[in-house]
């Protein structure tokens, strides 16, 4: 009794907390249960102190549970709520591995993960919210290991799979690698699937004590051997939501396909301005427009115009709810699940050419040095002079093609203008140490049918390089004017690396003569950059230059200005593709509130309340998108493989692990050398020089080296691919042969 007595002494909360609004009662329950003075209590207790009548314990029931949920408060056995802080644990989502580990990632994004060894995982799943108390610190650079005390909620309980029939039952091998177990299926709950099928599969009994979980199938997506089935799979194992609700068809049903003329009248009019898209020959969905213009006085005034997709998009309307749930559009090898209806991602929002659209434009002044001297927003009303694609302006300006020199003739000096500028920008950027990872991503050819048929690395040129500038240059403008005012705003930042991680690459690479300068495992972007200009076009560079992309950071969605790293900028942001991405359709609406003066009241308030959970939504929704594309295309690598067994590659060692090494082909597919299929001797690991030893030949594998290898399996389920090295004497028999 005199616990309660003195809690309710000591834990002041203020006004009536029932007849406040939700968010409100919230906050206050939150703030309450977190106080220095309270103690684990049950619910009884609570209502009594913060005198919540019983009529109301459905409300307060429900707001607990929604913090729970979040992961902000447990409740204990004994029914007490408390925060995990509270009771000597943590709280946060358990990362699955199949070796039967994992990792605790925890809710503060400035902690670092928990490692938690095969037999402290509790029968934890992948993606389940757990508790977790630690069991060894971190020390020497060594993260922390825990062990998992309780599941507060089970996060996947419909699992993408491949289905073996066994005998009187099956099984179903899950897509995600991060599940450690198969999942037993009953011969009444296999629903029709055979070997082969892929399937969705629902867990009926969580695993206990070890055992494997059990499920039922409730859906035959198609056969393995389907290219696109194996899509699909992977868009519902990574729960990307396809089709629009009947709520958002409605919605666009009444949007206009072409720009009203009441929607005209405000805005300014820069329809005889001169401007061009530049995108990829495919692109149906151009967000983005530039003009320029050299001055009198040697200043380039480089206008980015960028549609204005809030104008259709109005806040809190489904089509909004919709847009904020899905993030980001996800682009697959042979589709793409837009974050807006076509109707509008293709249709009024596209700037395409010939036709009036809507824009908010971003004018800068920039000088000879590449310096932004004045610049301003605009509501604005445009209509695009030509479709370009970063193929023609190359041939215009690199191959000087005579064909597409004389077809825009009217344009020639404006791309020479448009390569000027973006070099002027590129050698700033340079000169303050912004780091540029040049790595060749794939672009991978389908024939009718869905099947790769060739995969070629995707070429940069001068135009997308133009691009890139500009969009670049116009997003720190962004950032940058929004930070000094002050206002609620999104950000995209980038942290320095973990000081042990380049410790780490500092004695690796010191092997081959490089040094990154810095103190105290602090480092300036300036000196990573050194480090990759030091390597350009040495044998080591593809090796050095991995290594120090993987010391660094993700980059994410902030709702501070936190700066980033790579580009060495001090204010970043994503303004510039509001069709594809939803922070930047969240930051135009924050512009266009400001340029109105409706950010000086409540609303502004909210939104910086909200703008915390805004950015963490879209860092999510990134990283899911960013994994089912990496999937999607380590997928039909291993498609495009399949019938070339036997064959031998040149190949770099692209990494080395103690298991094996991985080697990359010239058309970016990459396989694997296992430990055991290197027969010619027995190899011992060398983790930190990242190479493999014969014992016998002292023979040295090191990350960079070229190789000839020869493909011996693939396995489209596991989406792996098996090499071996192929040596003189193998060669010289397969050539008699």
């Amino acid at each position: 009794m005199s616990h309660k007595k003195n809690n309710k002494k000591r834990i002041k909360v203020k006004g009536e907390i029932m007849n406040q609004n939700r968010e409100e009662k919230k906050n206050k329950i939150y703030g309450f249960i977190k106080h220095e003075d309270y103690k684990p209590m049950k619910i009884k207790d609570i209502m009594v102190l913060l005198g919540v009548s019983p009529y109301e314990r459905g409300i307060l029931e429900d707001i607990l549970e929604e913090l729970i949920d979040e992961g902000k408060i447990v409740q204990t056995k004994r029914g007490k709520f408390a925060t995990p802080e509270a009771i000597g644990f943590m709280n946060g989502t358990f990362e699955g591995n199949q070796g039967g580990y994992g990792f605790v990632v925890l809710d503060d994004p400035e902690a670092r993960d928990i490692f938690i060894p095969k037999d402290c995982t509790n029968d934890a799943m992948n993606k389940d919210r757990v508790l977790c108390r630690i069991i060894r610190p971190e020390e020497n650079g060594r993260r922390s290991e825990g062990e998992i005390v309780e599941i507060i909620k089970r996060g996947s309980t419909e699992i993408v799979g491949t289905f073996q029939h066994n005998k009187s039952f099956g099984f179903v091998v899950p897509d995600d690698n991060k599940h450690a177990r198969d999942i037993f299926i009953s011969k009444k709950d296999m629903n029709g699937a055979k070997t082969g099928h892929k399937v969705v599969v629902k867990i009926t009994k969580f695993p206990e004590q070890g055992k494997k979980p059990e499920g039922k199938i409730i859906e035959i997506l198609g056969h393995v051997t389907d290219p696109t089935t194996e899509i699909i799979a992977v868009v519902r194992q990574y729960e990307i939501p396809v089709d629009f609700p009947e709520a958002v068809i409605k919605q666009i049903n009444s949007i206009s396909e072409e720009v009203r003329e009441e929607d005209k009248g405000s805005r300014e009019d820069i329809r005889n301005m001169k401007m061009v898209t530049i995108d990829g020959e495919d692109a149906k969905d151009l967000d983005d427009a530039i003009s320029l213009e050299k001055l009198s006085n040697g200043i380039y005034r480089l206008g980015v115009h960028i549609a204005d997709v809030t104008h259709y998009v109005r806040e809190n309307t489904p089509l909004d709810k919709e847009a904020y749930k899905r993030g980001t559009s996800v682009y697959l090898v042979d589709r793409v699940i837009p974050m807006l209806p076509r109707k509008l991602s293709n249709g009024v929002c596209s700037l395409n050419a010939g036709v009036d659209r809507l824009a908010l434009s971003c004018f800068m002044d920039i000088d000879a040095e590449g310096n932004v001297t004045n610049h301003r927003i605009s509501e604005t009303l445009i209509n695009i002079d030509k479709r370009m694609t970063y193929n023609n302006v190359k041939k215009i300006l690199e191959d000087h093609d005579p064909d597409l020199i004389n077809e825009y003739t009217d344009f020639v000096d404006f791309f020479e203008l448009m390569r000027e500028l973006a070099m002027i920008l590129r050698e700033k950027r340079t000169e303050r140490g912004s780091i540029d990872f040049d790595f060749e991503e794939a672009k991978i050819y389908l024939n009718d049918e869905g099947v790769p048929v060739e995969i070629k690395p995707y070429e940069r040129s001068i135009a997308t390089r133009i691009i890139e500038e500009f969009m670049l240059i116009c997003n720190e403008t962004i950032a940058e004017d929004h930070y000094w005012q002050d206002v609620p705003f999104m950000y995209r930042s980038h942290e320095e690396p973990d000081p042990e991680k380049i410790q780490g690459l500092s004695e690796f690479i010191y092997n081959f003569g490089y040094s990154i300068k810095g103190k105290h495992g602090t480092v300036h972007p300036k000196a990573i950059q050194k480090v990759l200009d030091d390597i350009a076009g040495s044998s080591e560079e593809p090796i050095i230059s991995r290594l120090v992309l993987r010391s660094m950071k993700r980059a994410q969605y902030t709702a501070t200005s936190d700066g980033h790293f790579g580009l060495a900028a001090k204010y970043y942001s994503h303004f510039t593709s509001p069709i594809r991405r939803y922070p930047d359709l969240q930051i135009h609406r924050i512009i266009k509130k400001n340029l109105n003066g409706e950010l000086e009241n409540k609303y502004g308030a909210m939104l910086s309340n909200k703008m915390p959970e805004i950015a963490k939504q879209c860092s999510v929704t990134e990283r899911r998108a960013e994994e089912a594309e990496r999937e999607t295309e380590k997928l039909m690598k291993v498609r495009f493989m399949e019938d070339k067994l036997g064959q031998i590659f040149d190949g770099v060692i692209s990494s080395i692990t103690k298991w094996g090494m991985y080697i990359e082909l010239p058309n970016t597919v990459e396989g694997l050398v296992h430990v055991t299929n290197m027969e010619d001797d027995y190899y011992n690991y060398d983790d930190k020089m990242h190479v493999f030893i014969g014992e016998r030949t002292k023979k040295i594998y090191r990350l960079g080296d070229r190789v000839k290898v020869k493909l011996i399996d693939t396995d489209i389920i596991r989406k792996t691919i098996d090499f071996i090295v192929v040596s003189n004497d193998l060669l010289e028999e397969d050539h008699q042969e």
